[in-house]
């Protein structure tokens, strides 16, 4: 099982790289092959909507000369993707958004291109946040879930955890277990 993380936080050792530690030590003990990749220090420019992407088959298509490349190639390596994301503003970080907005050459929907690069892949989704659970993430995992209906990926869910105690918050028992039953559940 090959699974990939990206992680969505600007703060590359913030609240959400510290959650996702149990999460691949875990996915690592049952066997999964794990990478995990940072989408801070990338440089992922904004979709420009050109299309250029629509009109081939078989790769992602994008004219633009930046990361995307790279992260495009792990996900089509990967079997299930965690995307791991601060909520701010009720939805994920900058660096996280610009990613999602460039997933349009996965899918051949528009243009003369056909297929799908990720069809049937599984996405999760692990969330930091300061308000409540459902309050702080219910819109970005609508989203998700939206995009993976539209795109025919399968939605496995969501685990958060509320930060309360800046970095303590998420290195309790109840965290690091909740994130580790996470991982389980996501590989059966």
């Amino acid at each position: 099982m090959n699974v990939l993380i990206l992680m969505g936080s600007p703060r590359l050792q913030g609240n959400t790289a510290e959650i996702c530690k149990p999460l691949i030590d875990e996915m690592e003990k049952q066997g999964a092959q794990v990478r995990y990749v940072t989408l801070a220090d990338k440089n992922i420019l904004p979709c420009r909507g050109c299309y250029a992407c629509q009109q081939v088959t078989g790769r992602y298509g994008c004219p633009q000369k930046d990361d995307m490349e790279t992260i495009v190639h792990h996900i089509r390596w990967a079997d299930r993707i965690v995307l791991a994301t601060p909520i701010y503003a009720w939805y994920c970080a900058a660096p996280m958004k610009n990613m999602l907005d460039r997933h349009y050459g996965l899918n051949k929907y528009y243009g003369t291109g056909q297929g799908s690069l990720w069809a049937g892949k599984q996405i999760a989704l692990l969330c930091t946040h300061g308000y409540e659970a459902d309050y702080a993430t219910l819109p970005f995992a609508l989203g998700m879930e939206r995009l993976c209906e539209h795109s025919k990926l399968v939605y496995r869910g969501l685990y958060s955890v509320r930060d309360e105690d800046d970095r303590a918050s998420f290195q309790t028992q109840e965290a690091t277990e909740g994130a580790r039953a996470f991982a389980r559940r996501l590989l059966q």
